[in-house]
């Protein structure tokens, strides 16, 4: 039997709004390949992608599924406030509008990303087309402190404890068996790498090399899939470490810019390796929380 804290987790308020999508004072992005190319990127509300869809295929760089928030009390996407949203957050987390024409409606934590800052909710269709930039976004977060009392070698991090009930990972011996769609080797990560704490953001996998993707069988990567990075150590930033696990959740879409990808959020992370890996194409968010 699993057994958790979470009965000593603090449940508090943090909220953000809708955001918009940004670019620089040029808008191009320089591929992997050296050209030139304009795309829709992070922020907005993204009408026809979700978790549960490709995060390859589409004419776009860093899509974020769903909805995007910020907490705009400053410019600043690392002031206190929009700190505490993107760290409090966690995947899972129950979401509530709390202005505009969609207010009341109810959606769920899906993401972090790293860089831009913004924490990503997904919503019903029929919410996505009553929400406009600015839209206020409250976020009853939950899961923060969050530890498995039997499996003290596997730290945990971003993870609802209603998620991970949902998920139902099993004990098996001195290991804890998590269910995830791929296992990708810890060379493929990129951007990302050398933060110093993985309780917010994410990083990236690189699928510029073809065989590669095709020997990890990586093109059916989809939004929302939990996903397990071998020898990679996120217990205090991310790290190659011989014999380690991590297991995350894809947040955005792939990229085209050398060094980026699909980025993945950090949920468990063993430096010991007692995760224990069961391949399940079912591992995704929104199948495992029925939001589709």
């Amino acid at each position: 039997m699993l057994r958790t804290n979470k009965d000593k987790l603090v449940k508090l308020s943090v909220a953000g709004e809708v955001v918009s999508p940004i670019y620089g004072r040029s808008p191009y992005r320089i591929t992997a390949n050296g050209e030139p190319v304009i795309l829709p990127s992070i922020g907005g509300i993204t009408y026809n992608v979700r978790v549960g869809d490709p995060v390859c295929g589409w004419q776009a760089d860093h899509v974020e599924p769903g909805v995007s928030i910020q907490n705009k009390e400053k410019e600043d996407v690392y002031s206190g406030a929009n700190r505490a949203l993107n760290v409090l957050a966690c995947i899972g987390n129950e979401a509530i509008v709390i202005s505009g024409d969609a207010k009341g409606a109810k959606g769920t934590v899906t993401g972090k990303h790293g860089g831009i800052e913004h924490v990503i909710v997904d919503f019903p269709w029929e919410t996505l087309e009553k929400l406009v930039i600015g839209d206020k976004i409250l976020i009853k977060s939950y899961g923060l402190g969050l530890r498995l009392l039997n499996f003290p070698d596997i730290k945990v991090m971003n993870l609802d404890p209603h998620f991970l009930e949902a998920l139902n990972p099993q004990p098996v011996g001195d290991k804890l068996e998590i269910p995830v769609t791929h296992e990708i080797p810890a060379f493929l990560m990129g951007s990302g790498l050398g933060a110093n704490q993985t309780y917010s953001g994410d990083y990236d996998i690189q699928l510029f090399d073809e065989n590669t993707v095709k020997t990890y069988g990586l093109e059916d990567l989809r939004l929302g899939d939990l996903v397990a990075i071998t020898d990679a150590d996120s217990t205090y930033g991310r790290l190659y470490r011989k014999g380690a696990v991590t297991v995350g959740i894809i947040v955005h879409c792939d990229s085209v810019v050398s060094g980026h990808g699909p980025g993945v959020t950090t949920l468990f992370t063993s430096r010991t390796g007692k995760i224990k890996l069961r391949i399940d194409p079912n591992a995704n968010i929104a199948k495992i929380l029925k939001l589709r």
